[in-house]
C-alpha cells in the first residue's frame, strides 16, 4: 500500500513540499520543483505580481498538478495574515493555507499570539490552517485546540540553513498534539531532512536549501531522496543506542572453542 499522509480532505505521496522564492530564474524554478517529486507547492500570495501574465507570471512555471499552498509571508499583524488569506482564497488557490505571522524582522520568528488569533478567525472561516510556529509544544497544543489542521514547528530560523536545532523539542510536539506535525525552517541539507523524517515528522517544508544552491535541481533530487530515506528510517525502527560495542557475529560457538 502506498505511504499516503493528509491534511484535511487532501491526501499526497510525497513528504516533501516546496516553495516558489529565491531562485534566480523561472526555468531554474520549475527545473527545481519538478526534479524534488513534490506534489505541493507555497506561494506568498502578498508578494504575488499579479499584473504580470504568461510566461512572466510565476504561476505560469509552476508545473502541472502540483497543489497550490497559498502562504501569508511579510504578514507582522493578524489583521495582514487574514486579509492575505482571504485574498488568496479570492484568487482561486482554495482554503488550504500556510498562516504566517511574523514578529521579528530579524530572526523572523512567529509572532505566537497573534498566531493563534489568526487561526482562530480562519479555521471559523472554513480554511484549513497549516501554521508556521516556534518549537514550542505549549504553542503546537494551542493551534490545534482552535482547529488548525497540523502544526509546522521551525528547525530553525527562516532561511538560515542551520538544520534542526533542537529534535527534542519536535518530539515532545509530536507527543503534545494529534493533529500533523511538519518540520518547516532552518532545513540546509539533505542530511537534515532526513533527520526530520527520523523523527517522526509527517513532511518537511523547504525553500531556500533548494532554490539558493549552487545547483538547485541536483539539490531538489537530494532532498527528495533525503526525505524518502529518513522516512523509510522510522517506519524500519532504529535500533537503540548502546554506550558499548555488541557484536554483529554471536560470541558462542566459535571454532577452537
Amino acid at each position: 500500500m502506498a505511504d499516503t499522509w493528509s491534511i484535511g480532505k487532501q491526501t499526497f505521496t510525497s513528504r516533501l513540499l516546496v516553495g516558489t522564492g529565491k531562485y534566480a530564474d523561472f526555468p531554474t524554478m520549475q527545473r527545481a520543483l519538478t526534479a524534488s517529486g513534490a506534489e505541493v507547492v507555497t506561494v506568498a500570495v502578498r508578494r504575488l505580481d499579479l499584473s504580470k501574465k504568461g510566461e512572466a507570471s510565476l504561476l505560469e512555471w509552476i508545473p502541472k498538478g502540483m497543489k497550490l499552498l497559498p502562504n501569508t509571508a511579510a504578514c507582522f499583524t493578524a489583521e495582514e495574515a487574514i486579509r492575505t488569506a482571504r485574498l488568496g482564497r479570492e484568487l482561486d488557490m482554495g482554503d488550504l493555507v500556510k498562516l504566517e505571522v511574523i514578529g521579528d524582522r530579524r530572526t523572523l520568528f512567529p509572532d505566537v499570539e497573534a498566531l493563534v488569533e489568526a487561526a482562530r478567525v480562519l479555521v471559523k472561516e472554513g480554511f484549513t490552517v497549516l501554521p508556521y510556529t516556534n518549537d514550542d509544544p505549549v504553542t503546537a497544543r494551542k493551534l490545534e485546540d482552535v482547529g488548525c489542521a497540523a502544526v509546522m514547528p521551525a528547525g530553525a530560523p527562516i532561511g538560515s540553513g542551520l538544520g534542526i536545532r533542537n529534535p527534542f523539542n519536535i518530539r515532545i510536539i509530536m507527543e503534545t498534539v494529534k493533529v500533523p506535525v511538519l518540520v518547516d525552517a532552518g532545513v540546509g541539507t539533505a542530511s537534515d531532512a532526513a533527520l526530520a523524517m527520523e523523527l517522526g515528522a509527517v513532511a518537511v517544508l523547504m525553500n531556500t536549501a533548494i532554490a539558493e544552491a549552487k545547483d538547485p535541481v541536483l539539490m531538489a533530487e537530494a532532498m527528495r531522496a533525503g526525505v524518502e530515506g529518513g522516512r523509510k528510517a522510522f517506519l524500519a525502527g532504529r535500533i537503540p543506542m548502546k554506550l558499548h560495542a555488541s557484536a554483529s557475529s554471536p560470541m558462542t560457538g566459535l571454532i577452537g572453542t
